[in-house]
């Protein structure tokens, strides 16, 4: 793979996971934690923000992974039993933000039971939640398919290997 691409994403991850960081630091306790004080009142507060640092913590993990994959094509080493730890860890990372998502779904779905939300607010939250579950679950299955696309490229590899 060319060395200016791999520099491009490896910018692009370390743009991505700062962001990432600030969210965690600022957006969440501050802003975040004041829209949810609004919208589902003071109860729901704790969990919602310590589930979006955890999300985002998780989203972190799959960044590091993806620049440790990188690494690994830079240094023509991608097709090892190394790159495979790494794809785990991005399956594993995305499934348990899936499970995170839908969790927290159920959670704010059942949770107010007084009526203190506003009902587009909560739709809104709900919906995202949703999408979030669904793009989680598709970006695991694809790992998934990668993974074993992975195994076989580096089956064949090695076979060609023992080959020549």
């Amino acid at each position: 793979m060319n060395a200016f691409l791999i520099l491009m994403l490896r910018l692009a991850l370390a743009a991505a996971f700062l962001a990432g960081l600030f969210g965690q630091i600022m957006i969440a306790p501050n802003s975040l934690a004041e829209e949810l004080h609004f919208m589902y009142g003071p109860d729901m507060i704790p969990l919602l923000v310590t589930a979006a640092i955890l999300g985002v913590a998780l989203v972190q993990v799959v960044l590091v992974a993806g620049w440790m994959l990188l690494g690994m094509i830079a240094e023509d080493s991608i097709f090892s039993d190394r790159a495979f730890r790494w794809v785990d860890v991005i399956i594993g990372a995305t499934a348990a933000a899936t499970l995170l998502s839908a969790g927290i779904f159920c959670y704010v779905l059942f949770a107010d039971s007084n009526g203190t939300a506003d009902e587009m607010p909560l739709l809104g939250g709900l919906g995202s939640l949703l999408v979030c579950g669904a793009a989680g679950t598709s970006f695991a299955m694809l790992m998934l398919i990668m993974r074993g696309l992975l195994r076989k490229a580096t089956e064949l590899k090695t076979e060609m290997a023992e080959v020549i």
